[in-house]
């Protein structure tokens, strides 16, 4: 790394230059996505802090690991063994912090529309002055007053924007089910086979889709228990036919000739997923079998070891948090935020865009990665909505990491067993989600004039 690099590493964390790696080999990178890049890491580092906050695993690790521990705790007034910096009041000051760090930026870029101001300058720039910035709003959440009448109303503010958010996500699913199916019709102009792959992925999802059904009834259900199971199960799996139906129904098909079965496959598979992911979180249920007290309705190949435990947690929180970050960046493009509003073109889409051929200028460091300017113009992504999704991405973060409403004792390492807030979170987002998918297909019915080319 040579002193041009260094030079640029300045400029980017003390000044408004893009942001970028310091190896030449990197290819370029536009303004744009290393902006984007560079607050999802802000966001990913508060969420593996969360995680820590709440393991007790990693508090025990540092006692036996850290020299003065305890004494560092009473340096710092952090409590007996740190107790304060750690459990679900930590996790919602932190969050706290940065929900108000991306809700500032929300409000200070508004109608920011190229990046040649000042408040571009220190949205795309200024890396280490709002890491600092960022740092500053989460230890402040450790010194606000009445801490109890904050983690209460907090508690609430938190479910109302994670449940934004969680609704932001289904919207984007239903998004990306429409684009699909669009992208591949308009191949078939070009090459016949696209009908042949069309047909194969139709036919892999509802397989899916059904496997899923079969699976769930033979073990997720039982004759003297899990009513709620039996009940849910054939709701969703009734209303995923409906839709399915309504897809190809003549009155869809006549407004709509795109519209087939891969996109109800789509929300099939995804509703399905929801509903296991329901019933396995529901509190395990006991009856009495021969005597014996024996929980029903579970997992049938859960081996109930402990590492088998870890590992499934660890894949989960994982999967989680990515759903997570892909959410906070896919919807921020025109594109999906356009899609946000429930409202759909008649028109084929593609995944072309409107200027591909357009020329962008191009910094040349020298020593380091290349950066294109692509925001000269207009900004390809509007910075108050994208700083927005990451305020409720900030709640989401913190509700899930707590538990939701079952915060008490809770711990990281049990975010996926079971608890009736998380039950009814998922199986509502199953009915949220049919119903978007639903009014996507009627909207055009019952709003005729909104959607004329």
């Amino acid at each position: 790394v040579g002193p041009p690099c260094c030079v640029q590493s300045l400029a980017c964390c003390c000044g408004s230059a893009a942001c970028s790696c310091c190896c030449k080999c990197c290819p370029k990178i536009k303004q744009s996505t290393g902006t984007r890049i560079m607050y999802a890491l802000y966001f990913l580092l508060v969420t593996v802090l969360c995680a820590v906050m709440m393991s007790p695993t990693v508090e025990q690790a540092l006692k036996e690991n850290i020299p003065f521990y305890a004494e560092f705790c009473q340096t710092v007034n952090a409590g007996e063994d740190c107790k304060t910096l750690v459990g679900y009041a930590a996790v919602y000051k932190v969050c706290f912090g940065m929900a108000c760090f991306f809700f500032f930026f929300c409000i200070f870029t508004i109608r920011v529309n190229n990046s040649t101001g000042c408040r571009a300058a220190v949205h795309n720039g200024f890396w280490l002055l709002k890491f600092i910035a960022l740092v500053a709003c989460c230890a402040g959440g450790f010194f606000l007053p009445n801490e109890s009448t904050f983690l209460e109303v907090w508690r609430y503010i938190g479910a109302v924007g994670g449940f934004c958010f969680l609704l932001i996500q289904l919207m984007l699913l239903v998004e990306f089910a429409h684009r699909w199916n669009a992208n591949w019709y308009s191949g078939v102009k070009y090459n016949r086979l696209w009908y042949a792959a069309l047909a194969f992925v139709t036919l892999v999802l509802f397989s899916v889709g059904v496997g899923a059904v079969i699976f769930m009834g033979v073990f997720y259900t039982h004759p003297e228990a899990c009513l709620l199971n039996k009940i849910f199960l054939g709701i969703n799996g009734s209303l995923c036919l409906v839709v399915s139906l309504l897809a190809i129904s003549p009155f869809i098909q006549k407004l709509q000739p795109n519209s087939g079965l891969l996109q109800p496959g789509v929300i099939t598979v995804y509703v399905m997923y929801l509903t296991f992911s329901a019933f396995s979180s529901k509190p395990k249920e006991m009856v009495v079998i021969d005597g014996v007290n024996t929980t029903v309705c579970v997992f049938p190949f859960n081996s109930g070891t402990e590492s088998d435990k870890k590992i499934v947690t660890g894949l989960g929180t994982v999967i989680l948090f990515g759903c997570v970050l892909y959410s906070c960046l896919t919807s921020t493009t025109r594109r999906s935020s356009a899609a946000l509003r429930v409202c759909r073109n008649t028109e084929p889409e593609t995944e072309v865009n409107a200027q591909p051929h357009q020329e962008y200028d191009e910094e040349k460091t020298g020593s380091g990665q290349n950066v294109v300017y692509d925001e000269r113009e207009g900004t390809i992504y509007s910075y108050a909505f994208f700083h927005f999704v990451f305020f409720l991405g900030s709640l989401y973060v913190m509700m899930t990491a707590t538990n939701w409403f079952h915060y008490d004792d809770h711990k990281i390492e049990k975010l996926l067993d079971g608890s009736w807030s998380v039950f009814w979170i998922k199986m509502a987002s199953c009915w949220v989600c049919l119903i978007l998918y639903m009014w996507t297909l009627v909207a055009p019915i019952v709003c005729p004039k909104r959607f004329v080319a």
